[in-house]
């Protein structure tokens, strides 16, 4: 084997390696990349140096390497929020000859995901405890998805998140930005309700080893949707998300970037239930305004002044 071609297999193997540990598990590839490797397909030959002259070789001659098509054409992306951009689905970093997944095939993924997490019994405390999985709820193809930290009580009971006073709160918050709750796509870090030994009601904050026992699924749900902007609800989801402890007060409002993803930090919307203050939700507000922006989304005079 020649060495060229070893070093360039082995490249392609540690990559798709690193997708892997990354959470991706599958990986769709453009029919050109199947072609070329077809048996009998003609392969890249180096060329020959010319013959050396005076003593001193030559410098080989190469043909120019023929441009690749715009991604944005190439991939037929077609974004439900703003004008056309280039599709998140596929990061930066992908190799040549990987292409977005097709409707189907990213429909299926996300069922058997889906079907993975609902009979998921990793925390064996949790699994014991809880009335059913709430794996998340949304437009798989959305450009915005909302991340929280776990599902409470009714939540648990509805299979759904965000769906008590809190949720119900950010589905104001998604319409005031213009948008509908099924536009977006709204998942926790935690999948089950954190259980609560000893309280015949109330909730608690999940551990950190509960969230990063369960934080898979959601990597792969990132990875499959493929959202333009991130927004994390509290600080326990920052937490869970960033590792960052200092306060969701230092951090909201403030980009940061999770799986090369822009993300922003905000308040959860049960902070804003037990303060009524319109300073707090003009700091929402304000983070959202960057949302929008972020995603070429048009802001209205009366959108830009609430709560002032």
């Amino acid at each position: 084997m020649p060495d060229a071609y070893r070093r360039l297999l082995d490249a392609t193997i540690q990559h798709l390696e690193g997708l892997k540990a990354g959470g991706v598990r599958f990986v769709t590839v453009s029919h050109q990349a199947l072609a070329g490797l077809a048996p009998g397909s003609p392969r890249p030959v180096a060329p020959r140096p010319r013959a050396m002259r005076a003593g001193k070789p030559s410098v080989p001659e190469t043909k120019p390497a023929t441009p690749l098509p715009p991604l944005a054409k190439s991939a037929g992306f077609k974004p439900t929020i703003g004008p056309p951009v280039l599709p998140a689905a596929i990061p930066p970093s992908a190799p040549l000859g990987v292409s977005a997944p097709s409707p189907e095939a990213k429909a299926a993924a996300f069922a058997e995901l889906r079907q993975r997490a609902l009979v998921c019994v990793k925390c064996a405390h949790l699994a014991a405890s809880r009335r059913t999985v709430v794996f998340g709820v949304g437009d798989i193809n959305a450009q915005l998805l909302f991340i929280g930290e776990a599902p409470g009580a009714e939540e648990d009971q509805q299979g759904e998140p965000f769906v008590g006073k809190a949720g119900q709160l950010l589905t104001r918050i998604i319409q005031t930005m213009g948008l509908s709750r099924s536009a977006v796509y709204i998942a926790n870090i935690l999948k089950c309700r954190p259980d609560t030994p000893g309280q015949a009601a109330g909730n608690r904050k999940p551990k950190p080893e509960e969230m990063q026992t369960c934080i898979p699924y959601l990597h792969e749900q990132i990875d499959l949707i493929g959202p333009r902007v991130i927004v994390a609800l509290g600080a326990t989801a920052v937490e869970g998300l960033l590792g960052k402890t200092i306060g969701i007060t230092k951090l909201r409002g403030q980009w940061r970037t999770y799986r090369g993803i822009p993300l922003m930090p905000t308040y959860h919307p049960a902070y804003l239930l037990r303060n009524q203050a319109l300073s707090e939700k003009r700091r929402v507000w304000e983070d959202m305004l960057q949302v929008m922006e972020r995603l070429e989304m048009p802001a209205s005079e009366k959108q830009r002044n609430y709560f002032l």
